[in-house]
């Protein structure tokens, strides 16, 4: 997989990670915005400057990085990881958080593998639609490779205080939940329920665009969310549950992302 776009000043190519040194590139770039930007405050390392925990090992790594750059620095980057290679090993990193008896039970009954998205993050300076479009073309062509019926993964919400995300939570809450068999349940001590107000105790309007800017590209491609939300006080997020049936985004998007209906 090799998927290119020129811009001014920079040359973007997204690839799979084919060695160490590449988890390693993706594992600077994730420090460097979960513990430096966003107060992330525990965490697995070997070393200084690396974001590192065991699921690292198991999954595939997108990359994105600009050729036009000294080194062609990593500048984008997501986590892979498929429902087969979790199950030979420690299980998806999401069940620490969300119950997933409902999707595995539905995923086997329609004969699909899952595949769970982690660890998205971009340099601030590339935060914009053509790393963002590389990264979605990079997954496009991983789901047709592996023939995922389902995408998953935890949306998360800055900081630990609930009241902070009560409109935005709420709005997922009332609008966007998945179907009930699709529905995974967040647990343990720092669950907490999604729907802190009512229908009409909010703006939905303005509650959507306060919306985390990941959260919302996952809506705008048919993504539904679990149930509750869960406190990760390490990464100083509150997550939620993000379910993406392949199916959907294929036949909304088939063009932009390359997916076959």
């Amino acid at each position: 997989m090799s998927e290119a776009i020129e811009l001014a000043n920079r040359s973007l190519a997204v690839r799979l990670a084919s060695g160490k040194a590449d988890i390693v590139a993706a594992q600077r770039l994730r420090y460097d915005i979960f513990f430096r930007d966003m107060g992330a405050s525990a965490g697995a390392t070997d070393g200084p400057g690396r974001d590192i925990d065991p699921y690292d090992d198991l999954c595939d790594h997108l990359l994105v990085e600009d050729h036009a750059r000294p080194g062609s620095p990593v500048v984008g980057t997501y986590r892979l990881l498929r429902q087969s290679v979790a199950e030979a090993h420690a299980g998806f990193y999401s069940a620490h958080e969300f119950d997933l008896t409902r999707v595995l039970a539905h995923a086997k009954r329609e004969g699909v593998e899952l595949l769970e998205l982690g660890r998205s993050c971009v340099d601030p300076a590339y935060r914009d639609a053509g790393t963002i479009q590389l990264l979605w073309r990079g997954i496009a062509d991983y789901l047709q490779r592996h023939r995922i019926g389902y995408m998953f993964g935890c949306g998360s919400f800055p900081g630990t205080d609930p009241a902070d995300h009560a409109e935005g939570l709420s709005l997922l809450a009332h609008d966007h939940l998945a179907p009930p068999e699709l529905r995974a349940r967040a647990i343990g001590a720092e669950a907490i329920p999604l729907a802190a107000l009512p229908i009409g105790g909010y703006d939905a309007r303005l509650a959507l665009r306060r919306l985390p800017p990941l959260i919302k590209a996952y809506l705008r491609v048919g993504a539904e969310l679990g149930e509750g939300a869960y406190v990760d006080r390490a990464f100083n997020t509150i997550d939620v549950f993000v379910m993406m049936p392949v199916a959907r985004i294929a036949s909304r998007y088939a063009q932009r992302f390359e997916v076959a209906a």
